[in-house]
C-alpha cells in the first residue's frame, strides 16, 4: 500500500469533528474531506446518537478509509459533558466495525504531541500546525475539525512508527513524538 486513508474522529454530541487524510510513505498527508456533524443540543439523546452515526456512516461510505482513529475520552469535570462524549465515540468504534475497519483511539495528548511536538498545545496551535501540514490555506474551522484531522495524521504517523520499512524522514514535531514514547516505554519497563 502506497498510502494509508484514515478517518479521524473528534467525538461529541453536540459537534463530532470528522476528517479524512491520506498519507503516503514518506509521512505526506493530503486532506480528503473535513467537516462536523452537528446535533441540536434540545433533542433526545437517541436523536442526536443516531444523527452522529449516520454522519459517520455517511464519511465511510463516501471516502472509504482503510482505518478509524478516535479520541479517547478522557475525565473531565463535568461528566454530563465526558458521558456525551463517551457515547459518540462507543458510535464510532461500533461502526469501524461493522465496515470491518481497524479502529483506534489515541489520547488528546498524544495527538497534540504528534502535530505540533507538544502534548499541551492550544487548540490554535494545532489549528496552524493542521494547515501547514497539509498545506492548506487556512486552518480548518471549527476547532472540532482540525482536531479530527490531527487524529487521523497521529495513527497514520504511529502506524509507520510501528513500521521500520515505512521510509520517510521524520519532522521535528514527530521526532519529539517518537522520543517521547520511547522514554515513557523505558519508564514503564523500569517500574515494573
Amino acid at each position: 500500500m502506497t498510502s494509508l486513508r484514515v478517518l479521524g474522529i473528534d467525538p461529541g454530541l453536540t459537534r463530532c469533528g470528522v476528517g479524512v487524510v491520506d498519507v503516503d510513505r514518506a509521512r505526506r498527508g493530503t486532506l480528503v474531506h473535513v467537516g462536523v456533524i452537528r446535533t441540536p443540543i434540545d433533542a433526545p439523546i437517541g436523536e442526536r446518537l443516531a444523527a452522529v452515526a449516520a454522519g459517520i456512516r455517511e464519511v465511510l461510505e463516501t471516502h472509504r478509509p482503510d482505518a478509524v482513529a478516535v479520541e479517547r475520552v478522557f475525565a473531565q469535570q463535568n461528566s454530563h459533558t465526558v458521558m456525551g462524549t463517551a457515547q459518540a465515540s462507543g458510535v464510532a468504534l461500533l461502526l469501524a466495525a461493522e465496515a470491518g475497519l481497524p479502529a483506534a483511539t489515541h489520547t488528546p495528548s498524544e495527538v497534540k504531541a504528534a502535530v505540533t511536538g507538544y502534548g499541551s498545545a492550544d487548540k490554535k496551535q494545532v489549528q496552524s500546525m493542521i494547515a501547514r501540514i497539509l498545506r492548506l490555506d487556512a486552518p480548518p474551522q471549527p476547532a472540532d475539525a482540525a482536531d479530527a484531522l490531527a487524529i487521523a495524521l497521529c495513527h497514520a504517523w504511529r502506524r509507520d512508527a510501528a513500521d521500520p520499512g515505512s521510509g520517510g524522514g521524520l519532522t521535528p514535531a514527530q521526532r519529539a513524538w517518537a522520543d517521547a514514547e520511547r522514554v515513557a516505554r523505558t519508564y514503564v519497563r523500569s517500574a515494573r
